[in-house]
């Protein structure tokens, strides 16, 4: 064989060896990802079932002996482990609050749950949540909403929470770092607002962005005193229904100086 030919010989081999290998280390790579979110998988199914049974015992308090299909679906979906520090995601799918830093914390996803279903979100709903942390809740309503606004008073923590959610594709969130207690009047008005930390008492300025028709979650209290998950509701005609849920302990919602609103 001609050296000529045996170069091109050899040539034509080794573009088909790197061919193939660039053909297979994408299908590798996305195995390997895939088997690592499949990791999750029976952790969020474990979660979602506990959901199930504690709505059922806390169904003469809340008015709900089940969560709606989507709500549930949605927590089944969302991964949270990827709203957590490092350090915490082996208790990522635990039914418990955890701390995600600078004092705040992701809340236990019952409650999560509960809030979520209190809102009755529906395709095409514009959302407010005031409090975004780690941004969980917030993916968990852009699953059921057209729209989410979001604030953070923490400013690093809405920087991270902005990237995250980006990350993992969640274009219909709008985030911003600012005083919550206020909202977000240029949005306004919204289908649904939800507090993730807690005042001492119901924000006027998110009542009056509420679209008729349009439901509030809030947990409301000191923590000394206690709390209480309301429901405000915003009747056609302007009335505002008030209910409380149950007790509950979050976060207080604060402003710049870090004092209870």
């Amino acid at each position: 064989m001609g050296l000529m030919r045996k170069a091109l010989l050899m040539r034509g081999v080794w573009n088909c060896l790197v061919a193939l290998a660039g053909a297979l280390i994408p299908a590798a790579g996305g195995g390997m990802q895939a088997q690592a979110e499949d990791a999750y998988e029976p952790q969020r199914k474990r979660m979602v079932e506990e959901i199930a049974s504690l709505t059922r015992e806390t169904r003469f308090e809340t008015g709900r002996a089940a969560l709606g299909e989507p709500v549930m679906a949605a927590m089944a979906k969302v991964p949270r482990h990827e709203f957590v520090p490092a350090l915490e995601r082996r208790n990522a799918y635990a039914n418990r609050p955890l701390p995600i830093g600078m004092g705040q914390t992701i809340s236990q996803p019952f409650i999560v749950a509960l809030m979520t279903d209190l809102m009755q979100v529906k395709p095409g709903d514009r959302v407010l949540e005031i409090g975004t942390g780690s941004g969980y809740q917030a993916a968990l309503l852009a699953e059921l909403a057209s729209a989410v606004y979001t604030i953070e008073i923490v400013e690093p923590l809405a920087r991270e929470a902005a990237e995250r959610l980006k990350r993992l594709g969640y274009r219909n969130v709008v985030t911003k770092s600012g005083d919550g207690y206020q909202g977000w009047p240029e949005h306004a008005p919204f289908d649904a607002v939800m507090v993730t930390a807690a005042p001492r008492e119901v924000p006027q300025p998110l009542i009056d962005q509420l679209k008729p028709g349009g439901r509030l979650v809030v947990p409301v209290g000191g923590q000394a005193a206690g709390q209480s998950l309301l429901l405000i509701e915003k009747h056609p005609d302007g009335r505002i229904a008030r209910r409380n849920i149950l007790a509950v302990r979050f976060v207080p919602l604060t402003d710049k100086s870090g004092r209870q609103q």
